[in-house]
């Protein structure tokens, strides 16, 4: 799904995504971002060649529902959505976008509840926060057959094996030390 690229840059400002525009990955995320930019940087990514994976629940000026994952679906068209939202999730799969849904495990009551999400959605790929857990990223790679991609707190390269040895298909990290050259 990701090409074979194994870290994603994240980016949390536009100064970060300006970076992760030259790395020699082919996908990046956009975590916090201002409705208002969203429409330039989306312009900067295509001139860079990069397909964009967008958090939609951190998307600052909009609501977090179907009105909102329609605006971003149809007006900004990034090329996948990440979100924890059932109703953000199942807009983007209806126009044909790249859903992520993001998962936090907390306790194995949280595990459960994302475990019915996951049916229910059926989501392209999931993203487990956080993805310093590799039994927990093995677990939900080998039971549920969808490609894990591991987010948050991983900050060295010692964290990102272990999240591949576990069976992850790629990293989310915003550790600019770990993004591809």
């Amino acid at each position: 799904m990701l090409t074979g690229q194994k870290i994603l840059p994240a980016a949390r400002n536009e100064r970060e995504f300006e970076k992760a525009l030259k790395t020699s990955g082919r996908y990046v995320v956009i975590l916090n971002v201002h409705l208002a930019k969203l429409k330039s940087l989306m312009q900067l990514s295509k001139r860079a060649d990069k397909k964009v994976l967008l958090h939609a629940d951190l998307v600052q000026g909009l609501a977090h529902d179907d009105s909102a994952a329609q605006y971003l679906c149809q007006n900004i068209r990034p090329d996948g959505l990440i979100s924890t939202r059932r109703q953000i999730l199942t807009t983007a799969k209806k126009n044909n976008l790249i859903t992520v849904q993001r998962l936090f495990l907390l306790d194995s009551l949280a595990l459960e509840t994302s475990y019915k999400l996951l049916e229910d959605i059926k989501p392209d790929m999931v993203e487990l926060l956080p993805g310093i857990v590799p039994s927990m990223i093995k677990e939900v790679a080998e039971n549920k057959n969808v490609p894990v991609i591991a987010g948050g707190l991983i900050r060295s390269q010692e964290e990102v094996s272990a999240a591949w040895s576990a069976g992850a298909s790629a990293i989310s990290t915003t550790e600019k030390s770990l993004w591809p050259k």
